[in-house]
């Protein structure tokens, strides 16, 4: 069975634990042994004085994009500040007592995914402010295998709270080493500690581990979500339904409108030798055609050591706004981090005008897609940060 971060501080110890500490945690971060990391971490002694949730909050049940407000930790009684509702980052005020931060949330090892960038802004109050920044690393579920790594990069002009900084969609990083990445590429004089997993090979995915899944937040219910998700995601920013709310969340595509018939086999003949295709029928739950009958094809990954989920993110959709041109639409994508919604694509993909590689014909779409998801400089980029 892998330790997790959290299961090397509790075994080795830290001559800073009676400090006072803030901890940025969610339910999901627990122990190898299910006891959740804040519970762990009080009952060994460390002096925990507040907490701080990210989005979805810190039982991780907020919908996405949903204000997260301040509360009570029923667990442990302690106040929570949240970083996302009113604030993304901790301030001065919050920090003023405070000489540790501890990061503990379990990431699905993608750019879009939030709680990186909640990471992110907690290296920057640390520099600012002049407090230390622990960050208690897990495995990345997904595969650190740096060659099934796939971009887009992420245009600076792209930039937002899916993807403030640049690195590709999916990075096959732990977020451990994502901070010491950062720390060096932001220049950030921060006084940053990483306390790495035992026992994880970069090859293992979540299955592996030894670990029951646990949900990292709503609509990622399972390890299959988290396999499909890096493509599935750029399903927000159409009028296409990606199963949220159901028991097919990003892990479908569906559409009252959708010729499954059609889409399925063209997806056969393309993806026959990493994917399963099965035709499924739900009724929506949520705004995407609330309370109409969905038509929609479930996706199954037989191969996870090949399968590539932003291209066949990105190739999904192409196939279907070219088979139904009078009923695909691209949409808005309203967010506490995003009010407005506007150019969710761009962001989501981290290229400029992403809509228009949409409107090519299919032979220069994929040449060009092609060559946006290849990004064999990552893996030299981020070599000297890697810890496994």
């Amino acid at each position: 069975m892998i330790d997790f971060g959290i299961d090397r501080l509790l075994k080795e110890g830290a001559v800073w634990k009676s400090q006072p500490i803030s901890m940025i945690t969610n339910a999901a971060a627990t122990t190898n042994m299910r006891i959740p990391s804040r519970k762990a971490l009080i009952e060994a002694g460390f002096n925990i004085q507040q907490l701080f949730s990210p989005e979805h909050g810190l039982d991780t049940h907020d919908a996405d994009g949903a204000h997260v407000d301040d509360g009570i930790d029923e667990l442990t009684n302690l106040p929570i500040t949240s970083l996302y509702g009113s604030k993304l980052t901790p301030t001065e005020e919050d920090l003023a007592k405070i000489d540790i931060v501890l990061f503990d949330i379990p990431d699905i090892g993608v750019r879009f995914y939030t709680y990186l960038w909640t990471l992110s802004y907690a290296l920057e109050a640390c520099a600012k402010w002049n407090k230390k920044l622990v960050v208690l690393d897990r495995p990345n579920p997904i595969s650190g295998d740096l060659s099934l790594a796939e971009g887009p990069m992420l245009n600076d002009a792209c930039a937002s709270f899916i993807g403030r900084w640049n690195i590709p969609v999916r990075h096959a990083c732990t977020l451990g080493e994502l901070a010491y990445y950062f720390k060096d590429r932001q220049k950030l004089d921060v006084d940053l500690l990483v306390i790495p997993c035992g026992g994880w090979d970069r090859n293992m995915l979540q299955p592996d581990w030894g670990h029951i899944f646990v949900p990292t937040s709503p609509a990622i219910q399972s390890f299959a979500a988290m396999q499909l998700y890096p493509g599935l995601c750029f399903l927000e920013a159409t009028n296409l339904h990606e199963g949220r709310g159901t028991e097919f969340s990003f892990r479908s595509v569906a559409a009252p409108w959708l010729a499954t018939g059609t889409l399925s086999g063209l997806l056969q003949h393309m993806f026959e030798e990493e994917l399963t295709i099965e035709t499924i029928h739900f009724v929506s739950g949520n705004e995407k055609y609330e309370n109409q009958l969905c038509n929609g094809l479930r996706f199954m990954v037989k191969d996870s050591t090949s399968f590539k989920p932003v291209f066949f993110g990105l190739m999904l959709i192409k196939l279907i706004k070219d088979i139904h041109p009078n009923f695909f639409e691209w949409n808005d994508y309203k967010t506490n981090a995003n009010p407005t919604g506007n150019r969710h694509l761009d962001k989501l993909t981290g290229i400029q005008n992403a809509e228009q590689l949409f409107n090519l014909s299919f032979p220069l779409f994929l040449a060009n897609i092609t060559k946006e998801i290849y990004v064999p400089e990552w893996k030299n980029e981020i070599s000297k940060f890697l810890f496994y």
